[in-house]
This record gives structure tokens, sequence and C-alpha cells, in this order.
């Protein structure tokens, strides 16, 4: 013998789309997993969702009402079934919690006395594929969804805010660490999400993959913006979410960044400080300069070579500075004999 929808939600068969609603809201917050701490909670959670997603459904409960679940199911004849109930066939997708959220527009309704522990992952600097999947999917359950997905206000079920216009989720924000030398070159970034969207019902939604062309143009400064407009979850109560990443610079063996200027810290020996020396100082373009120090070169001494820093983000042909900053090593020790010699010759002030 097939499931009893109507018995799994607790209505009599004739009930009515308010009521189906109203039930599907109570046996669910009552047999949620996160509330209800019984074994056999999980399963009857899943019942309750496979119950509602029919019975919601007018096209789903015709058939169901004349066939029963086996024929819903299988696409079983009927002499008396609908019109075209022997080619359907339906199959529940099998996530519980995907179902209680888009009721609930996305939102926890146990946040508005419990609070939520959700937290928003790492993105891995180096690999940038790693947690996408875990950051923008929606899977396993409510508070591992889509961070800020359909969160209008939290905790209150679409029904109860008395509008059934959709609004838009918060943005979803999350750093994109680049190195000076895809700054210098500008690149293009692949970011690998998943997401859910609607199926075209309106009502059920799948699990899909995208992949996001982020191009970064030369000298883009660190906190500069890109935003992929709609391409966070959707829900049958919502807008999708803006995605926007947000340039972060990575640190550098060599260089430190100032705008579109790059520092390099050249560290001499004090002889090299008094007497002269040619450094070599590397650039972002894996050329070395080979840099004259005729004067006396003191701690914390600035030279600059004009044009050998990042191109600007708004005229690329030109560029800024690379700046040398120096730092001179000093002895741990001096013999006596040399101390002496050099008391001799150095200045008294």
């Amino acid at each position: 013998m097939g499931k009893d929808y109507y018995k799994t939600l607790g209505i009599p068969k004739g009930s009515n789309e308010e009521e189906i609603k109203k039930a599907y809201r109570r046996m669910a917050l009552r047999f949620h997993p996160d509330k209800n701490k019984d074994p056999s909670a999980e399963e009857k959670f899943k019942e309750i969702a496979e119950a509602y997603e029919v019975l919601s459904d007018p096209k789903k409960r015709v058939v169901y009402d004349q066939l029963g679940e086996e024929g819903l199911k299988t696409g079983g004849s009927s002499s008396s079934g609908p019109p075209g109930s022997s080619s359907y066939h339906y199959t529940f997708h099998g996530d519980p919690h995907a179902t209680f959220a888009s009721f609930f527009g996305g939102s926890n309704p146990f946040d508005m006395f419990f609070g939520s522990n959700q937290q928003d992952a790492e993105m891995d600097e180096d690999d940038p594929f790693t947690h996408f999947g875990r950051q923008f999917g929606f899977p396993g359950g409510m508070n591992n969804g889509f961070p800020g997905e359909g969160r209008r206000r939290r905790g209150v079920p679409s029904e109860r805010l008395g509008t059934n216009r959709k609004q838009q989720d918060p943005p979803v924000v999350h750093e994109l660490k680049v190195s000076l030398e895809e700054i210098f070159h500008g690149c293009t970034k692949r970011m690998k999400i998943t997401r859910r969207r609607l199926n075209p019902d309106g009502r059920s939604m799948r699990t899909e993959d995208k992949i996001l062309n982020i191009v970064i143009k030369k000298g883009w400064k660190e906190g500069t913006k890109i935003t992929f407009p709609k391409e966070g979850d959707e829900t049958p109560e919502n807008i999708p979410a803006d995605i926007a990443f947000v340039l972060k610079d990575k640190g550098h063996a060599h260089f430190k960044r100032d705008g579109s200027n790059i520092i390099y810290n050249c560290k001499i020996s004090l002889k090299e400080a008094l007497c002269g020396c040619t450094v070599s100082i590397p650039t972002l373009e894996n050329r070395v300069i080979s840099l004259p120090c005729h004067d006396i070169i003191k701690p914390g001494t600035v030279k600059r070579l004009r044009g050998e820093g990042l191109p600007f983000p708004k005229n690329p042909s030109q560029r800024g500075d690379l700046i040398v900053e120096f730092s001179v090593r000093f002895p741990d020790r001096i013999p006596p004999q040399s101390r002496e010699i050099i008391r001799q010759h150095l200045p008294q002030s």
C-alpha cells in the first residue's frame, strides 16, 4: 500500500491550500532534526516534506488522488485518472531541508529564539576551487546555506510578512587574494560555485555548478570590488543575492605595495654604506636593475626608480615607482685594531 500523504500531514483529504501549508509548518517545526532529537525524527521530517511537495502542487495532487503514491511515481494508468496521468512521473528530490528552506524563504525559524551558529567559510588563498561548493551551495541543512540567503527578516516566514513581493538577499562578499604579479600583468580568475536554482515549475529546486570568470585589470587596487549580479541561491521567495569579490593583496617575498608604488627593502653592510657599492634590485618583470650608490647610505635612505612600479588603474600605460629603502647591517663586533683605525679616520661629529 502506498503512502498516505494526508495522514502524514494530519489533515483530511479535502483540505485546501492554506490548510496544507499550516499543517506542513506545524509538522516540519515539530519534527525538524535540529529541534527533535528522536532518532526517527529525520525520517519523519523527510516524509513530511515529501507529502507537502505532492499535496501543495495541484498537478501532483490530482494524480495522487486518482492513482495513489505508486501511480504518481511510476506513471501507472487508471481508467478514471486525469488526462495525461498515465505519463506523469514524480520522484521526490530527497532533500527535506531544501523544502523547509523554500517554505520559510531561506530563513531559519529557530533563529529568533535560539540564534544562529552559521559562520562564513574561509577561502583558500592558494586554491580558490577548494571550498566554493561548500560556501555557496545549500547542501545538508538550513544552517549550511548560502550566507545571507533568503534573509529578508531573520526567522520570519514569508507568509507572515504580509506581502508576496520578492526581495533580494544581501550581497555575499568574499576576499579574493591576488599576487603583485597578477596585478602587474592583469589576469582572469575562474571561480566554481555551487548554488540552488528554481526548476521551471517555480517551486522545486535543483543544485547546479557555475564558473564565474573574474577579470582583474592591470593595476587594480586592493579593495576593488567585482560584483556578479543575482548569482546566489534562488528560492520561490527570494531574488538571488549578488556575489561580490573584494581584492586583497597577497604577501610578497620581495615587495610591499603602496598604491601604484612598490617598496623594496635593500640590506647592505656597514662597509658598503660607508664606502659605496652597487646593489642589484629585482623587479616585477623579473629584470634586475643595477643601482650605483656612491654617497654614504644612512639607515632609512630612500632611492626611487621611476616607472618601475605597478600600472596606474586608470592609465595602465603609465606606472608608479619602485622605492628602494635601505637598511644597514652593523657588525656584531670589531677587532680592537680595526676599531682604533676607524676612530682615527672618522670625524668627531
